[in-house]
């Protein structure tokens, strides 16, 4: 078929054909959900697209809508999902009434191609409605002489659910007269009968009121009531009568409840309904025997209905009427007497008067503290009461008359130990069998102050931490009394004490209600690191007792204090560091102190600028600022070093330290060093110092040194020209070394450091060289390299350094003596050497013999020159 064909009448007309073939096919069978009713809006009733066959992603397209049948829209289908869900609330009652299936029809369409599908949504009942009835009371009017198992119609209630939510049940209120019997004569119809079981008498309830409760079959039940009022009408024509007038009858007064007195009868003339009789205590019987018995309504049978007593009453007059049930009711009248027989029923009774309590605790004994009278409302033996003490001590009873008794005090008592007594009176008559009674007395103790405060410990231990806020509490110190009331009332103060000259009042207070100690003022631990005082308790008693108690309250250090740099001073001069300084040597030494303690004036150094890996270092704990590695022209000339110094406080605290460092060759740095020695030598000394006069002797030593080694200088000069074997010392440039017990100079010397930097003002720094000569280790190596025998290339003998230990005021000064090495001939320059040492050494020994002698006198500051 063309697609002309198609598009023209006859085409139309088989598309309609087919989408009402397709709209018949999925109407044929319709999906089907329930739902609850009242459910929330946006509850899901079902997934409607899931259900049809419907992609997710073709939804927009086909356009899945709903067409509702029912009148207001209240579900919906989500354009998002197909999903049909709750739009509004769903009322199954007001939808379908009392239709015992609810269902909405629904019509839900889609396109491309045109579907049409039926959906079934059922909605569920639920217990949402109470049962109701048509009024509030209904009244109800039955004849007294109705008989039992009458029945009167009642009025149902309704309930708007369905199923099981409308099943109701009925209840009726506990009553002896009427019962309620329910019919059900269908699932839909129910029928409730008020049923007479008992007959009514006027006489004793003219009225009933009962509450009649429905209550539904749903989960949770619900319920609604109607009152009933019940009006009785009485009918009567003839008076019943007694046998007799007077009925005399004589009981126990321990007779149990539901025990015959005596067995009524009267008899009516009248038939029928009027005949029947019924028994009741006239009007003239009062409250306090209808408390005591009941008479049987129908049998006229007078039964014990509460305890009797033959002690509150022993004879009793019962007045009885006989009415019978006509419309206009007559009654008979008699009269009951009854007579009780006593039994031993009453237990003894005690009467405790208190007339000295409390009993204070210094009362002497023979105090009357209590007046007990004794009774038992029984006679005769019954009626005999005797009274013991449990326990006795620390009371006795003394009998004063008949029934009455004295409780009074046997011996002394003490309140701490015993704050109360319980004391229990017993009393038992002599009836058979007996009985018994006890009573008790709390007899408490009255305290007078005979108990001084004590503290819980004789010395408290506390710990503050300084710059504490003013008013800060420390600790609490409490003390007990063993007194009660004012007495063991304490208040607390400071007795006395103090720290560093100052009195304890002035640094703490103690509150005197609570013992709390508190710092009146902010501690520092640099000034008072222990504040010791007396704590005094003192009672409010008369007269007043008090106790002491010391309290120790340590000062706990704080991180307050910031390092302090001693040295180098704030100005000084540059450091001389020589350009030929190996890694390692101590340029200068830092030193700084906390004021602080522990962890907080434990100090660390840093080097702050110049960061990185500059030519000098700084020890982390020592401070001495040492050479990183050997120095050389290109770190230039001068240097200046910050020095951070830091303790180990939270938070850390630090101070700077800035040093200037030159770098100069090695003799300016030594004329450097020992001009700075000297100066500070001088200046700790003073112009009349103790070294004022060895100055003197200085001078003199070294002009003669000066023109000795001249001499000798001249003297190796014309040596030289003679063949002789080399002197050597070590490897490198030989060098002429001048020794003595002082110390040691080489003029070839290379390496220098300064120590000790920073010291006290007064103090010169020790400044220590290097000997000129190699170590003895050095010469080995050299006379192994030279082929042994000590000799060296050139065949000449090798000359050795030897040091020796020299005593210098305490200190070990090495010093360089030239040996002649071994297997070497002795030379004529060995021997000139040998004699310029002696000459030397000469005058330098006169000057240690002086300076030895005044070191006796005073202190002076080392000096040594290599």
């Amino acid at each position: 078929m063309s697609t002309s064909r198609l598009g023209g009448p006859a085409g139309r007309q088989l598309l309609r054909l087919v989408l009402l073939q397709a709209a018949w096919a999925a109407g044929s069978g319709p999906l089907q959900y329930s739902v609850p009713e009242e459910a929330k809006a946006g509850t899901l009733v079902g997934r409607l697209a899931q259900d049809l066959g419907l992609e997710a992603g073709e939804l927009a397209a086909r356009r899945l809508r709903l067409v509702w049948k029912g009148g207001r829209d209240s579900l919906e289908v989500k354009a998002e999902s197909g999903a049909l869900v709750v739009q509004s609330r769903l009322d199954r009652e007001e939808l379908c009434g009392q239709s015992a299936r609810c269902a909405l029809h629904l019509e839900v369409l889609v396109d491309k191609p045109l579907r049409v599908f039926h959906v079934e949504v059922e909605i569920q009942d639920i217990n949402d409605n109470a049962p109701v009835f048509s009024v509030k009371e209904q009244m109800l009017s039955i004849a007294e002489s109705r008989l039992p198992g009458s029945r009167f119609p009642l009025e149902v209630a309704s309930d708007a659910d369905i199923g099981i939510n409308a099943l109701l049940s009925y209840k009726l209120s506990p009553s002896e007269y009427f019962s309620l019997d329910v019919q059900n004569k269908n699932e839909k119809r129910q029928s409730a009968e008020l049923v007479l079981s008992k007959s009514l008498d006027r006489e004793e309830t003219p009225v009933h009121h009962l509450l009649l409760t429905a209550t539904d079959g749903g989960k949770p039940e619900l319920t609604g009531t109607v009152q009933l009022v019940i009006t009785v009408l009485d009918v009567n024509d003839n008076a019943p009568v007694f046998s007799q007038a007077v009925y005399e009858v004589s009981l126990p007064e321990d007779a149990a409840n539901g025990t015959l007195v005596i067995n009524l009868n009267a008899t009516d003339l009248d038939e029928g309904i009027n005949a029947e009789v019924r028994y009741s205590f006239s009007s003239l019987v009062g409250s306090r025997v209808k408390e005591k018995f009941s008479i049987d309504s129908r049998s006229g049978e007078i039964k014990v209905k509460g305890a009797l007593d033959f002690e509150d009453m022993n004879l009793y007059e019962i007045h009885v009427q006989a009415a019978d049930q006509g419309q206009a009711p007559l009654s008979g009248h008699c009269r009951v007497v009854v007579a009780l027989v006593d039994v031993n029923d009453n237990a003894p009774e005690l009467w405790v008067t208190p007339l000295s309590v409390p009993v204070a605790e210094d009362a002497a004994p023979g105090t009357v503290v209590a007046l007990i009278r004794a009774r038992d409302r029984d006679s005769g033996a019954n009626g005999a009461v005797t009274l013991w003490l449990r326990p006795e001590a620390p009371f006795r009873l003394v009998s004063s008359f008949r029934d009455s008794y004295s409780l009074v005090l046997a011996e002394a008592l003490d309140r701490e130990r015993v704050a109360a007594y319980e004391v229990e009176v017993r009393a038992r008559d002599a009836g058979a069998p007996a009985l018994g009674a006890s009573s008790r007395l709390a007899v408490p103790v009255a305290d007078v102050n005979d108990n001084a405060p004590a503290f819980a410990q004789a010395v408290y231990t506390a710990f503050v931490r300084e710059n504490n806020a003013p008013g800060a509490a420390v600790l609490t110190v409490r003390a007990r009394d063993a007194d009660a009331g004012e007495n063991g009332a304490v208040s607390y103060s400071v007795a006395g004490g103090g720290a560093q000259g100052r009195p304890a009042s002035s640094l703490v207070a103690v509150e005197a209600a609570s013992g709390r100690v508190r710092a009146l003022q902010p501690l520092d631990y640099e000034e008072v690191q222990v504040v010791e005082f007396e704590v005094r308790a003192q009672d409010a008693g008369s007269p007043a007792l008090w106790g002491r108690a010391t309290v120790q309250l340590f000062v706990l250090d704080a991180n307050d204090n910031a390092p302090a740099v001693w040295a180098p001073a704030a100005g000084a001069a540059p450091l001389l560091v020589p350009q030929s300084a190996g890694a390692g040597q101590v340029v200068a030494k830092v030193r700084a102190v906390d004021a602080d303690s522990g962890y907080n004036a434990w100090l660390r150094y840093e080097l702050q600028e110049p960061r990185g890996a500059g030519p000098f270092r700084v020890g982390l704990y020592s401070g001495e600022v040492r050479t990183a590695r050997p120095l050389d022209e290109a770190d230039g000339p001068r240097h200046s070093l910050v020095v951070l110094v830091r303790d180990h406080g939270e938070p850390a605290l630090c101070a700077t330290a800035t040093l200037s460092v030159s770098l100069v060759d090695s003799a300016q740095a030594s004329a450097a060093a020992a001009a700075a020695a000297g100066a500070a030598a001088a200046a700790a000394a003073g112009p009349d110092g103790p070294l004022s006069e060895l100055n003197a002797y200085l001078i003199l030593a070294i002009c003669a040194v000066c023109g000795l080694l001249v001499l000798a200088l001249g003297l190796a000069a014309a040596l030289r020209w003679r063949p002789r074997a080399a002197v050597l010392c070590g490897p490198g440039q030989a060098a002429l070394v001048c020794a003595s017990e002082v110390g040691s100079w080489s003029y070839s010397q290379r390496h220098s450091r300064q120590l000790g930097g920073g010291e006290a003002a007064g103090k010169a720094d020790l400044m220590v060289f290097s000997p000129g000569c190699p170590p003895a280790a050095a010469a080995g190596s050299a006379d192994k390299k030279t082929g042994g025998g000590g000799a060296g290339p050139d065949g000449s003998a090798m000359v050795r350094c030897l040091y020796s230990p020299l005593s210098l005021h305490g200190s070990q000064i090495a010093s360089p003596l030239p040996e002649r090495a071994s297997g070497g001939a002795a030379s004529p320059a060995f021997r000139s050497m040998v004699a310029l040492i002696i000459c030397l050494r000469f005058p330098l020994y006169v000057c240690r013999l002086m300076l030895q002698r005044k070191t006796l006198q005073s202190k002076i500051y080392h000096v040594a020159f290599p």
